[in-house]
């Protein structure tokens, strides 16, 4: 069989041609996300592997420096033929020559790839363990948009429609917007929701960047929902292919009673629909049904618009050095002060 090669793919377009056409293509994986991670001061790499020439497979990294250490980071991918001999074992001798040449003391990978036995066996078997920390999200809620929008509604628990047309009723305003002043809004919202629920919150910074990188390609969207002129409740989305992703969200602690955030949803959906996407990815749910997870009450909302669950393989980290394990000991106890 005839010889991989690796390679820094510093095009555009050749990029995107590729990660678009992939079978397990998303945006964590394509260049906007890595232009992102730029803007943010963190160093990218994007891997391209070829064979005879033509490109099979990408891998976008991120090197990430924390107080625990220097660390790689390849979210939703490598995205290459895992079928075919040669190339994951290429990716990560790629990996580890890139690791070395950073000073990383691990890798963390989390493919885009189904949470089955034969997966975790894979990467058992070239050194990986289960990662502390999860890395994005790992249990998601994903609608069929090829549905007419009577079937959507009808697959929603009942609870969910009758909020969706209480708002409706009430006369809840939705809006569009592409305006950085509401990615400020969003920001503050999101501030109430730390207060009721007790996450750490992104940036102003983190969420304002990724708003700019993507708004050119014009694969971002603001949704917001106002009552009596009070904004109550804003989103962010990214479409990207056949996909729209529910990707942040705040909401007021405000007037409470009216079900803003349902109306918003259901316009989002629309939204999706007329934009020709077929899926509508509700982003990250609490793995089980566990009343004390920290993500409990989003996922109570989040499926009762229905959809289908969907379990990627969790995060799993390739240890370098022996430092790694203060970062194994630090993320386990954190995650069990966040409740993940």
């Amino acid at each position: 069989m005839s010889q991989i090669t690796a390679k820094l793919v510093e095009n555009k377009d050749v990029w995107e041609d590729f990660v678009l056409n992939s079978p397990e293509s998303n945006f964590l994986h394509s260049f906007n996300w890595g232009k992102f991670n730029q803007s943010l001061g963190f160093a990218v790499f994007r891997l391209g592997f070829y064979r005879q020439g033509k490109l099979k497979g990408v891998a976008l990294l991120v090197k990430k420096t924390a107080r625990r250490g220097t660390y790689l980071e390849c979210p939703a991918g490598p995205l290459i033929p895992w079928g075919e001999p040669g190339f994951f074992d290429h990716f990560l001798s790629s990996v580890k020559d890139i690791a070395a040449q950073e000073k990383a003391s691990f890798v963390r990978v989390r493919p885009n790839l189904k949470d089955a036995p034969e997966n975790h066996r894979l990467f058992k078997s070239r050194g990986f363990i289960r990662a502390p920390m999860h890395l994005h999200a790992e249990t998601t809620l994903v609608l069929d948009l090829t549905q007419s929008e009577e079937e959507l509604l009808r697959a929603m628990r009942k609870n969910t429609r009758y909020s969706i047309k209480k708002a409706q009723k009430m006369g809840v305003a939705i809006e569009m917007s592409a305006s950085d002043a509401d990615v400020k809004n969003l920001y503050d919202l999101q501030a109430e929701v730390v207060k009721r629920v007790k996450f750490v919150p992104f940036s102003l910074q983190y969420l304002l960047k990724q708003f700019q990188t993507f708004k050119p390609d014009n694969q971002i969207q603001l949704i917001k929902a106002s009552y009596q002129g009070q904004l109550l409740a804003i989103s962010f989305f990214i479409f990207y292919k056949d996909e729209a992703v529910y990707h942040y969200s705040g909401s007021s602690s405000r007037l409470r009673e009216v079900p803003a955030s349902y109306l918003l949803q259901w316009a989002a959906i629309k939204k999706a629909k007329a934009r020709g996407k077929t899926r509508y990815n509700l982003w990250g749910i609490a793995p089980d049904d566990n009343p004390k997870h920290r993500f409990a009450g989003v996922t109570l909302f989040k499926k009762g618009f229905g959809g289908e669950r969907v379990d990627y393989l969790p995060a799993h980290d390739l240890p370098l050095k022996w430092t790694y394990w203060v970062t194994f000991i630090f993320e386990n106890l954190r995650r069990k002060q966040r409740q993940l």
